[in-house]
């Protein structure tokens, strides 16, 4: 089914299933998780999965429909349970809804990772990594017309539920939105990127870009954000991305690169992420996984403390911040960087890499790159520790980055300088 529907229009889910009947819940994830719709699936029938369905599609037919008159934006779970034996949940999927009327009732747009959670789900075989793929083999096009592995409530749940419950309201899309409904971004003075960002299309960056050029603000409270250029097929219903294989894909045999699949920091394609976020997975890399700084504490150092960022805060420069409680560190995962050099202890942008003129370093942590996933790239510099960089420049809007996947495990876990910051974004560029 597709991932976005306009608030009140009908939500058609697609089902293969045995058994006489099921029951099914319907949650929007927020605050709280609020059931809003219950119902039964009755004379369910079965349905062959399609050899080809990681990449083409289950082509399962309508089997129920969900009516969403007067819900409000958000993020939605589907469960599904057997009306027979133990009543467990048997099967889940979601789907988001994009305002009725954008902008009516906040300024804060937050698009979730949904082009990620593709990436990864491994469905009838294959996904975009060979880690979990059938037979180890990677694929090369990903079916959104399958079932779909959320990665919401591990990354941007947090942050909504801490939002919403802190009263900042919020209106919600998909990644696919900015490339198929880019006109939903004029109507928000904010635009929020959260946990594992890691997918966009060109016409996605090309709105995002053109947004923040008019005056629109961006928070990038995630890492290895728009590291891999996809391109969508099927009107959207399907990403490709060729990444290390880059050589295979059919617009490499072109004369033009801007849209092949593969980081967008490759030299090929020369449009690195930093240019729109101000940093990038290239200077960055892991912390406190993939073997890297395992024992790394999880925590930023403040350099900058008199930023507005970190008012409130009482940080000094040398501070270390956002790994108070185990468990809730905001230095993890994938962390994004820029290229650096230290003048008495302080660092400064080197600007060689894309980052943009005028962005300031505000805090850091050290991050690397497994040899395993970077040396691949013909022009990696072996050895390299780089960092995550949280940052800011103006460009017309202002743009927030915090260089890390983590940042909302702090609200979790309600770290004060972690929520402080993350407030001071809010009310600064989202009101």
């Amino acid at each position: 089914m597709p991932q976005s529907y306009a608030a009140g229009e009908d939500v058609k889910v697609r089902l293969s299933c045995q058994g006489d009947s099921y029951w099914y819940k319907v949650f929007r994830l927020g605050a709280t998780k609020e059931e809003v719709a219950s119902g039964m699936v009755e004379n369910p029938r079965p349905y062959d999965i399609p050899k080809d369905a990681s990449a083409r599609g289950c082509r399962w037919p309508v089997g129920l429909t969900i009516h969403t008159t007067n819900w409000s934006s958000g993020y939605y779970a589907v469960t599904f349970g057997s009306t027979k034996g133990p009543n467990v949940d048997l099967a889940d999927a979601f789907f988001v809804l994009r305002p009725r009327r954008p902008g009516r009732d906040t300024n804060i747009l937050i698009q979730l990772a949904t082009n990620t959670y593709n990436a990864y789900t491994n469905w009838a075989g294959y996904s975009l990594y060979a880690y979990h793929g059938r037979h180890k083999v990677q694929g090369r096009r990903v079916s959104f017309d399958r079932p779909q592995f959320s990665q919401f409530p591990r990354w941007e749940e947090p942050f909504v539920r801490w939002a919403e419950k802190s009263g900042y309201a919020l209106d919600y899309c998909t990644n696919l939105d900015l490339q198929f409904h880019p006109e939903i971004l004029k109507h928000y003075k904010l635009v929020l990127s959260v946990g594992h960002d890691e997918y966009w299309s060109a016409p996605m960056r090309d709105a995002v870009e053109k947004y923040i050029e008019n005056g629109g603000n961006v928070a990038f409270f995630s890492g290895n954000t728009c590291c891999w250029q996809v391109r969508t097929e099927e009107e959207g219903r399907a990403l490709a991305c060729w990444k290390q294989s880059f050589g295979d894909d059919p617009v490499y045999k072109s004369s033009d690169h801007k849209t092949l699949t593969s980081l967008w920091s490759h030299y090929l394609v020369n449009r690195p992420e930093n240019t729109l976020t101000g940093v990038g997975f290239l200077w960055g890399g892991y912390h406190r996984s993939h073997e890297q700084f395992m024992d790394g504490s999880g925590a930023f150092t403040a350099h900058r403390p008199e930023h507005w960022l970190f008012a409130g805060t009482n940080l000094k420069r040398g501070d270390a911040f956002g790994a108070k409680l185990p468990g809730y560190k905001v230095v993890g995962y994938e962390c994004d960087g820029c290229e650096l050099v230290w003048k008495d202890g302080v660092p400064f942008p080197t600007h060689a890499d894309g980052t943009p003129k005028g962005f300031e370093v505000l805090a850091t942590a050290p991050a690397r790159w497994h040899p395993d996933d970077c040396e691949w790239y013909e022009r990696w510099q072996k050895g390299r520790t780089g960092n995550a960089v949280m940052g800011t420049y103006t460009r017309g809007g202002t743009v927030v980055t915090v260089g890390t996947t983590d940042w909302a495990f702090g609200l979790r876990g309600n770290d004060p300088n972690v929520v402080r910051i993350t407030k001071n974004v809010l009310d600064r560029l989202g009101k």
